[in-house]
């Protein structure tokens, strides 16, 4: 059952083709990975799909429906979350009260009933905080609960961030090279944490990622671009044999 799909996505900065005419499906419950040289348009391939970018040509499907012109600010609410390559937190605030934040897209009370703090905003404040307390358990974040996010080190910030993305109960989790700066251990460890929330949580994963081993490990397909077009699709061994992709990114 396909969750989304690009079809024949395109965008223009100052006459350059960052994507051009880049096309594929993720299947509902996979992890979909997209590799490529820097510069390829991975990224911009995932600031099109979160709706920072508009593409100038071609149609996002997200659930059967077209997102191609959604705000930005819905895009949480329907089921899409994601991470980014520079860390993006709120450094003086603690472990916590950075997950709750995760959860602003599922808060339905009325601003000046939360001003009172009445009732039925106290239920759904303690409703909130539980799911974020089962974020930091599914990820074993007890330790860091009440820590400032600037006293962390680099490791533990990206798991929170990865938090902060599964508190907002998205039906699919944008990961933006989710080992980077991470040493082999804590990149097995976020391996872990990839395959668990595909199968234990249920959440389809698009994934943008370096770290060959990683992709070898978690990916159930992987799209190759290079110049922002499609080199090759399919699993990870095909592709990483493809000769296209060897000349372009694996060094052959």
């Amino acid at each position: 059952m396909t969750l989304f799909q690009a079809d024949n996505i395109a965008i223009n900065f100052g006459g350059i083709k960052a994507v051009d005419g880049v096309s594929f499906a993720i299947n509902k419950g996979e992890v979909f990975t997209i590799i490529g040289p820097n510069g390829a348009g991975k990224t911009t391939v995932f600031n099109l799909i979160s709706r920072i970018y508009n593409p100038t040509e071609g149609r996002l499907i997200f659930e059967g429906r077209d997102i191609t012109s959604v705000p930005p600010h819905q895009i949480a609410g329907m089921g899409i979350a994601r991470t980014f390559q520079n860390i993006e937190l709120f450094e003086h605030a603690t472990v916590l009260q950075n997950l709750l934040l995760g959860r602003h897209a599922h808060r339905g009370t009325k601003p000046w009933w939360e001003m009172v703090f009445a009732p039925h905003v106290r239920k759904s404040e303690l409703a909130h905080r539980e799911k974020a307390e089962h974020v930091i358990d599914f990820l074993d974040l007890q330790h860091y609960r009440d820590t400032l996010i600037v006293n962390l080190p680099y490791g533990a910030r990206k798991v929170v961030e990865l938090a902060r993305a599964l508190c907002s109960e998205p039906k699919l989790l944008l990961l933006d090279e989710p080992s980077s700066g991470l040493n082999t251990e804590e990149t097995e460890d976020m391996a872990w944490w990839i395959q668990d929330i595909k199968n234990e949580l249920g959440i389809t994963v698009l994934m943008v990622e370096h770290d060959m081993s990683l992709v070898n490990e978690v990916s159930d397909r992987v799209l190759a671009l290079n110049y922002g077009r499609v080199l090759a699709q399919g699993t990870p061994s095909e592709v990483q044999s493809h000769p296209e992709v060897v000349k372009a990114y694996l060094g052959g």
